[in-house]
């Protein structure tokens, strides 16, 4: 079903989201569903559909085009299927560098409009962020590398950052830039509050997820980079706002994982032994078997990093 489906969508325009919206998420689920063997046979007849690669370019181009949904919380069809578009794109990534799999067709984007769409993040749905950021994660996860895909330059759109390599920690950090990473940063933290005032969770798991993804590449770049971004004073804070929005458990798996994050490197400032000790306490005192598959999941990487 990959070859006819693949085919069908090559031969879509980006407007027709009645059927490109399912045909994407066929491919998608077909590509996770899939046994290892099966999958890399995926990713190939995916990589290999020219057609189909640019389509998806043009429907990640339409994520700056089209103009966005009266609400945010409203997933319009085109919102949907830019979901879909995203969601694949940061799966190919994935498994093309797997596998190493031939890529037919090159994939651009650029950088800071893709920073852009978290930072600034103006009337976006909750899930086409989501989208956007598990994209986002998959990059820096592979450090910026992928052959699939190239970075085109900075652009000048009114709003954007237009990082300059001005310092050696600028250009050991490229493509990212100093300025990107703060700015990043502390949107990650502004939507983690925002999120325990909304509850929205799947949200919360993708801004931790990238926050982590973020501070792993700095280490790889630059490690005092990595150290200054992690033991930022406004850490603390953060911790402070999500362990008094009404649920207080150190529990959480938001939290396990903020703090994990913290102790891998070793911002004593942000957490210390008496909070370690609360969340061992909170742990010897808990039903395990009872705790979600996400707190479980958060808890047993914390007590490994402990």
């Amino acid at each position: 079903l990959l070859f006819p489906v693949s085919n069908l969508c090559g031969r879509c325009r980006p407007r027709d989201t009645d059927l490109l919206q399912p045909s994407l998420n066929f491919l998608y689920w077909s590509l996770h569903q899939a046994t290892p063997c099966s999958q890399q046979r995926a990713v190939a007849v995916l990589l290999s559909n020219v057609s189909l690669l640019e389509l998806l370019q043009k429907v990640l181009e339409c994520t700056w085009l089209w103009s966005p949904a009266s609400e945010p919380a409203y997933l319009s069809p085109e919102d949907a299927l830019l979901c879909s578009g995203w969601l694949l794109v940061a799966s190919l990534l994935l498994y093309q560098h797997r596998y190493n799999t031939e890529v037919h067709q090159i994939l651009s984007l650029d950088l800071t409009e893709v920073l852009n769409a978290v930072i600034f993040r103006k009337k976006k749905p909750v899930l086409l962020l989501v989208s956007i950021m598990q994209f986002l994660r998959t990059l820096l996860r592979q450090n910026f590398s992928s052959s699939l895909l190239v970075l085109l330059g900075q652009n000048t759109a009114q709003g954007a950052m237009q990082p300059q390599p001005s310092s050696l920690q600028d250009a050991a950090l490229y493509p990212l830039a100093m300025q990107q990473i703060f700015l990043l940063v502390v949107s990650l933290q502004n939507l983690l509050v925002h999120i325990q005032l909304q509850k929205e969770m799947l949200l919360s798991q993708a801004v931790v997820a990238c926050l982590e993804s973020l501070v792993e590449y700095l280490y790889v770049k630059n490690q005092d980079a990595a150290l200054h971004v992690a033991s930022q004073p406004w850490h603390r804070f953060l911790l402070f706002v999500l362990l008094n929005g009404g649920q207080k458990s150190f529990l959480q798996p938001e939290v396990l994982r903020l703090m994990t994050l913290f102790l891998r490197y070793q911002s004593s400032n942000i957490i210390s032994q008496k909070e370690i000790s609360q969340i061992l306490q909170e742990a010897a005192e808990a039903n395990l078997a009872e705790l979600p598959e996400a707190t479980s999941r958060a808890l047993h990487l914390f007590l490994c990093q402990v």
